[in-house]
């Protein structure tokens, strides 16, 4: 129908489709009027442009910039973005754990071939929590895996931590690769970064 044609044009022209299928947000947020639904579904791809144009372009303690994020596309595989906020008693664990899982996007993240890891927090951001993000993405991981990482303090975050997280070959049938780059085994994102909705 035309929703497949459509889908397929747009996965001949884009590195990265994520498609939001409505079965799925019925499941999530069907309580909610039809308008706030859909917003569900909108508010998931802001945060995901939000959090690369933000790990990219604001100043950092340990920086993540343009080149870093195309090195870990680059490493092949579908990318799977995720944005997780926790100011909980055990913050960092509930904060990357919200960045990893995504009900509307079903990611396996076994063996992923790379990871981009960007941590922002208050002045009482601790380096064993900066460690526990790392190591809670790096379970994971291939081995081999390539990792790259940020951290910004920001102290208006109070006792809020925010973990943005870029993970690539990863398996999911709600984000594609483009068709004319795609192999039996594993999908390749180009380094433009684009990325289009499908709803």
């Amino acid at each position: 129908g035309k929703a497949e044609e459509g889908l397929a044009r747009l996965r001949a022209a884009a590195d990265t489709v994520i498609v939001i299928e409505n079965d799925r947000l019925l499941k999530y947020a069907g309580n909610l009027p039809l308008q706030q639904a859909f917003a569900v579904a909108d508010e998931l791809v802001a945060s995901m442009v939000k959090g690369i144009t933000e790990t990219i372009t604001l100043p950092s303690l340990v920086n993540v910039d343009y080149a870093d994020v195309k090195a870990i596309m680059h490493s092949g595989g579908v990318a799977a973005l995720g944005v997780g906020e926790s100011s909980s008693s055990d913050r960092a664990l509930d904060a990357v754990t919200k960045a990893l899982t995504n009900p509307l996007l079903d990611v396996d993240y076994t063996g992923a071939t790379g990871a981009l890891i960007h941590i922002t927090g208050g002045e009482d951001l601790r380096l064993d929590e900066v460690n526990q993000i790392g190591e809670t993405v790096a379970q994971y991981l291939d081995p081999q895996a390539q990792v790259i990482w940020g951290a910004r303090i920001v102290p208006e975050f109070g006792s809020k931590i925010q973990v943005i997280t870029i993970v690539t070959g990863v398996q999911s049938p709600y984000i594609l690769g483009s068709v004319s780059k795609e192999r039996p085994t594993t999908r390749e994102v180009d380094l433009g970064l684009g990325i289009d909705v499908l709803r």
